[in-house]
């Protein structure tokens, strides 16, 4: 089997929040990148990646870039591909834009590889579990009130997560007495057991600190 070629799009998706339906801006869109990459056999597989913003159109192209490189390789081997696909980026990888392409383009090879092989992507990893642990990410957004933050929190308890994100370095005018008093209201949302973790937002971490990890 030989990869013939690649096929990408971009495509706007609603902003939605399916976990706690408390969408930050509820009319908004995602600008995602799809892609297809297509074998000599008929066996293709999907794979999407998101930045977002004015940079969409140049992480398509870089998609678009990186796959051309791929055709005529064997789409099994995946690793190989990889370092193919590293070597070529330069110093430009990994990481940054080149990862969130590549991430992409190999979500859709190990498509591939379950499809030709008939076996899901859990069992090709090795199936070391049946059951693994979730948290919910993307839900807490710094953007929402604090009476709908809150909400939410609760909301994700009753559901059933026992870990999940929220945000700091809220927008606007704030302070760190704000910022104690948000994760505050959400911990006595979801009471004591439900582990909290906070997102690290580099550009804004100079201003509330916030970090990937637990609080409170």
């Amino acid at each position: 089997m030989k990869i013939s070629g690649i096929r990408s799009s971009i495509v706007a998706l609603p902003a939605d929040e399916p976990l706690a339906d408390t969408a930050e801006h509820p009319n908004a869109t995602r600008p995602i990148v799809t892609l297809q990459i297509e074998t000599d056999e008929g066996v293709a597989g999907l794979g999407v990646t998101y930045f977002g913003g004015a940079l969409t159109g140049t992480l398509r192209s870089v998609v678009d870039e990186l796959g051309a490189l791929m055709v005529g390789e064997d789409p099994l081997r995946v690793e190989a591909i990889a370092a193919k696909l590293r070597g070529a980026a330069g110093s430009a990888g990994p990481g940054g834009i080149f990862n969130l392409a590549h991430s992409a383009l190999d979500m859709a090879l190990w498509d591939i590889r379950g499809k030709a092989l008939s076996l899901p992507l859990w069992k090709l990893l090795g199936g070391a579990r049946e059951r693994v642990p979730t948290y919910a990410s993307g839900a807490l957004m710094r953007g929402l009130s604090l009476d709908r933050v809150v909400s939410a929190a609760a909301r994700l308890k009753e559901r059933g997560f026992r870990e999940m994100k929220t945000q700091l370095a809220l927008p606007g005018d704030t302070t760190p007495a704000k910022e104690v008093e948000r994760m505050v209201r959400v911990r006595e949302a979801i009471g004591p057991d439900i582990k909290l973790m906070l997102r690290h937002q580099p550009a804004l971490a100079g201003r509330a600190g916030d970090r990937h990890r637990p609080a409170g």
